[in-house]
C-alpha cells in the first residue's frame, strides 16, 4: 500500500504543477477549442509514459546501455523541435504596443 500511495502522490505532484502541458490545456480551455481531444491525448500519453516507465524502461536501459543515449537524443530533438515551434508561433502573433489611438490609462496607473 505504501508504494501505491507514493505513486499516487508523485503522479498528483506532476499533474498539479503548471508545466507546458497544463499551460497548453489551460489555454485551450480558455479558448474553448479542442479541449476534449487535447485532454484525451494528454491523459493517454501520461498513462502510456507512466506504464512504460514502470513496466521496464529501466530494465531495457540496463540491458542495452546505448538505448539511454538514443532515448536522450530523441528527447533532445523533441524539446528543440517544440521550442522552435513555440518561437515560430510567438513570432506570428501581433505585439501589443501602446499607440495614440488607444485611450490613456486611468490616473495613477503606470
Amino acid at each position: 500500500m505504501g508504494a501505491v500511495l507514493a505513486g499516487f502522490f508523485t503522479g498528483l505532484s506532476l499533474i498539479v504543477a503548471i508545466g507546458a502541458q497544463n499551460a497548453y490545456l489551460l489555454r485551450l480551455g480558455l479558448t474553448r477549442r479542442y479541449v476534449g481531444v487535447a485532454m484525451t491525448i494528454c491523459v493517454a500519453s501520461d498513462v502510456a509514459l507512466i506504464l512504460l516507465g514502470t513496466a521496464g524502461v529501466g530494465v531495457v536501459v540496463r540491458s542495452y546501455p546505448s538505448m539511454l543515449n538514443i532515448l536522450k537524443w530523441v528527447g533532445v530533438a523533441y524539446l528543440v523541435g517544440f521550442a522552435l515551434y513555440s518561437f515560430y508561433k510567438a513570432s506570428k502573433r501581433e505585439v501589443l504596443l501602446p499607440s495614440e489611438s488607444q485611450p490613456p490609462p486611468p490616473a495613477g496607473v503606470g
